[in-house]
């Protein structure tokens, strides 16, 4: 086409089309975008979004801090990392608030107790994450993992250090195990005294197995001077401490009042046993419940029931403690059996009063010896460990 002067229009050129095409599909976008924030202005502000199903989406209207709160809360309270999971699942914006640092400092240890069946580089990950935000439960869960199961010493180490500096009793009793051992090391690294400063500082933060532990050092002059009436008093405060937490958890006990008696040996409530004692006067305490594992020893006793250990290396005969030793003989064994091995005195009492007295079998020889009546007695050598 020519204008009036004889002078033709340009030819108009495809590539010209596509680049207004493009201009104005990126303006199409900005303005949604700028749609969008106005909306969300407006949904801050306390004006409810309408959604496309024509519903107001309320959540929306919430600042972050209040959702970084709600999360929080759903996170100490949660009971299995399934309800943590689901929650986060929700929408996109409680999956990014879900992984802060004020949610996951909070989070309970149910929350991150994955089962070692279940175990991956994400699980391993997300307790990374936990305790990077000054998670004290995931530091002393991931240590002992890290310790135990992996086999990396150091950082595991490291990990229960960090949440025992924050008064975590359970990692403080645990680094006094690897220091009365001498796990990780040779014979020689064994540490006694620090072991009991260790437990020492657990036992005044009302770890019950420290507490019981440290009698017994102090029984026995292991790591600190000889003080056998000390090593009683706390033996006994351990027992009542122990009583007092069933009783206040289960009501019912003060019904039954079985606790009330100590029941000897089947093989001798027919003999001429001296009367039950006190339990609250015994190295093994009261016969109550054994109470709930810590979500890492049972990960320890899940990951190991299922794998050989290198040869002779055994577990911690404690149903609830799935300690395993890193070198030979580095656990005591009972000496009355030889049968079980013990990494520590509480693990000792616990199985005992649960399980293996009723199994001690050289408890059974003492009997047909005549010397009952010291078998009959829980205080009596059916308690001693000796190195293996």
């Amino acid at each position: 086409m020519r204008t009036r002067r004889g002078i033709s229009y340009p030819k108009v050129n495809d590539n010209n089309n596509i680049c207004c095409e493009k201009r104005r599909r990126d303006a199409n976008i900005v303005g949604q975008k700028m749609i969008q924030s106005r909306k969300r202005s407006k949904s801050l502000a306390g004006t409810p979004v309408t959604t496309v199903s024509g519903q107001c989406d309320f959540l929306d209207t919430l600042p972050d801090d209040i959702v970084l709160f709600i999360l929080a809360k759903v996170g100490s309270t949660a009971a299995c990392p399934a309800d943590f999971i689901s929650v986060l699942s929700t929408c996109k914006r409680l999956n990014e608030l879900g992984v802060h640092s004020l949610v996951l400092s909070k989070a309970s240890p149910k929350a991150f107790a994955v089962k070692s069946e279940n175990w991956s580089e994400s699980s391993h990950r997300f307790l990374k994450q936990c305790s990077d935000a000054g998670n004290v439960e995931a530091c002393y869960t991931l240590g002992m993992i890290r310790f135990y199961c992996l086999q990396n010493r150091g950082s595991g180490a490291s990990l229960m250090a960090k949440a025992a500096i924050n008064s975590h009793a359970p990692a403080l009793y645990s680094l006094a195990v690897i220091q009365f051992n001498g796990s990780g090391g040779s014979k020689n690294d064994k540490d006694l005294r620090a072991g009991v400063a260790l437990c020492a500082r657990a036992a005044f933060l009302g770890h019950i197995d420290a507490l019981r532990e440290l009698g017994h050092c102090l029984q026995d002059g292991y790591g600190v001077r000889q003080n056998i009436s000390e090593g009683r008093r706390f033996l006994v405060q351990a027992n009542a401490r122990e009583l007092a937490t069933v009783l206040s958890t289960t009501p019912s006990a003060l019904i039954s009042g079985n606790w009330l008696t100590w029941n000897p040996l089947p093989h001798l409530r027919h003999g001429n046993v001296v009367g039950p004692g006190c339990p609250l006067l015994s190295d093994f305490g009261c016969n109550v419940p054994a109470p709930e594992p810590h979500p890492a020893n049972v990960f320890l006793t899940d990951w190991f029931s299922g794998k050989v250990l290198s040869p002779g290396l055994r577990l911690c005969s404690h149903a609830g403690c799935g300690r395993p030793e890193t070198r030979r003989h580095e656990f005591r064994r009972c000496s009355v059996c030889g049968g079980v091995n013990y990494c520590s005195r509480a693990c000792q009492a616990l199985d005992w009063k649960m399980r293996h007295k009723m199994e001690c079998t050289q408890a059974e020889r003492w009997v047909d010896e005549g010397d009952g009546e010291d078998n009959g007695n829980v205080n009596g050598d059916d308690g001693m460990l000796v190195d293996s």
